[in-house]
């Protein structure tokens, strides 16, 4: 469970902002995403536009607490509604981030949210962060979505890793209900050697680790497929994956 190279993080955060601004191309920017009702496919695309110019500050200036959306230039996005306008500023906020990531180099402290206070965190949050919300933007779209193997797995694990976290603090109550002694689940990857977890609950939370064995539910299919589920991207009811064990139980979902 190594994280990519720091290099890599950033080479993606381009990678991936140049693929949901191909999705967004020619789609219908008002629709409402699937997996996050409360969006338009605009309002998604300046989410993460918006995520990459907040984090671009909080290195650049090597930020010692948060900084207000109101202090981040550019946050809230491009005025009007010109398509153009939006990829523009879309690239801009991502080519902005990684000049920041890439001068402040790996290990460089500064305030994150979450256990670590490196720029490491922010790279690989950045990365995901723009992952998975172009698998919403490609969901509103209706095109299809792939991703390395390498990135989908560091997706599960970093997601895993979050919430150990969020459970650990105590203020989500969906993250405070995986646990119960007894229940366990196996992610199994059908295309990548290697690609399999193994999370087990108990009384004080969860763990998880690379490995293959049994558990009370396995989720088996190709690795994207199960990035997605265990994101709620994907349900797990669909043809693309099979649920192993009691269907109805949730635990297959972060």
């Amino acid at each position: 469970m190594t994280p990519l190279p720091y290099d890599r993080y950033c080479d993606e955060i381009l990678h991936q902002t140049d693929e949901l601004r191909a999705v967004l191309k020619g789609a219908d920017l008002t629709a409402t995403v699937p997996s996050c009702p409360d969006w338009s496919l605009r309002e998604l695309a300046v989410h993460v536009g918006g995520a990459h110019r907040w984090v671009g500050e909080i290195v650049r200036s090597r930020a010692g607490e948060d900084i207000p959306d109101e202090r981040i230039p550019g946050f809230a996005g491009p005025e009007g509604d010109d398509p153009a306008a939006l990829d523009t500023w879309l690239a801009a906020g991502a080519s902005s981030a990684v000049a920041a990531l890439r001068e402040a180099g790996p290990g460089t402290e500064v305030w994150t949210w979450a256990w670590e206070r490196r720029t490491d965190f922010w790279v690989r949050r950045m990365t995901h962060e723009t992952v998975v919300h172009r698998a919403d933007a490609a969901l509103a779209a209706g095109t299809g979505f792939a991703v390395a193997p390498e990135v989908a797995a560091d997706t599960i694990d970093e997601c895993l890793r979050i919430v150990s976290f969020v459970q650990d603090g105590g203020e989500d109550p969906e993250a405070a209900e995986l646990r119960g002694a007894g229940r366990s689940l196996h992610l199994h990857a059908t295309d990548v050697p290697g690609a399999e977890w193994l999370i087990e609950f108990g009384e004080d939370g969860f763990t998880w680790r690379r490995a293959h064995e049994k558990a009370t539910v396995a989720l088996r299919g190709p690795l994207t497929d199960l990035m997605l589920v265990f994101n709620r991207r994907l349900e797990p009811g669909s043809d693309r994956v099979e649920v192993l064990g009691d269907p109805n139980t949730p635990d297959y979902q972060f």
